[in-house]
């Protein structure tokens, strides 16, 4: 069995002022560096024994990820399929304001967004097999990933909370992806 823990980044000045950030760097804030810190002390507390740590390449997490490593001294990689949705132009857009417009064409799309969340599974699977994985993320790729292991919405997971994680236990692929998701290992 192959265990997925899947924390979601501590708390950003974007996050505060309410922007879309997609692929954008993120800064934490002080409380976002806290709940880090928090998170990372509940890890080591819990004795849960994780073999490796994956990151988002994306600044806010893997600044989360360095913060919560400090204690559990794991092999921490760059993984570039849990960056969060590209949003495109609306990158740095008030949430609000992309509420009340169309979503741009140049947007990563829910389809794409599920395709990759299958990648980062099949990913975990083959190339951390029967192993415990630490990832840090992002919170609406991370519930896209839960949600795809689910065969669900996205919408009918909960949102995740800053520095919030998640346990997804594998045992197998779902048969009804196909043989392409299936042969995908990469990380990128």
């Amino acid at each position: 069995m192959t265990h997925l823990y899947l924390a979601r980044h501590g708390e950003t000045e974007e996050n505060v002022a309410q922007i879309l950030q997609g692929l954008m760097p993120g800064h934490l804030t002080a409380r976002g560096r806290e709940q880090a810190a928090e998170l990372r002390d509940k890890l080591v507390a819990a004795h849960t024994a994780f073999d490796v740590m994956l990151t988002s390449d994306l600044q806010r997490a893997l600044d989360t990820a360095n913060i919560i490593n400090g204690g559990l001294h794991l092999p921490l990689s760059p993984c570039p399929l849990l960056r969060e949705r590209d949003w495109g132009s609306f990158t740095g857009t008030p949430i609000t304001i992309a509420r009340s417009s169309q979503m741009p064409d140049d947007a990563e799309s829910v389809q794409a967004m599920f395709e990759r969340a299958k990648r980062f599974i099949t990913y975990i699977y083959k190339v951390y097999h029967n192993q415990s994985v630490l990832a840090i993320g992002h919170g609406l790729f991370n519930r896209t990933i839960q949600a795809a292991f689910a065969h669900c919405e996205i919408r009918d997971i909960p949102r995740m909370q800053n520095a919030e994680v998640r346990h997804i236990a594998i045992d197998h692929l779902p048969a009804q992806w196909n043989s392409s998701t299936h042969d995908a290992i990469s990380a990128d």
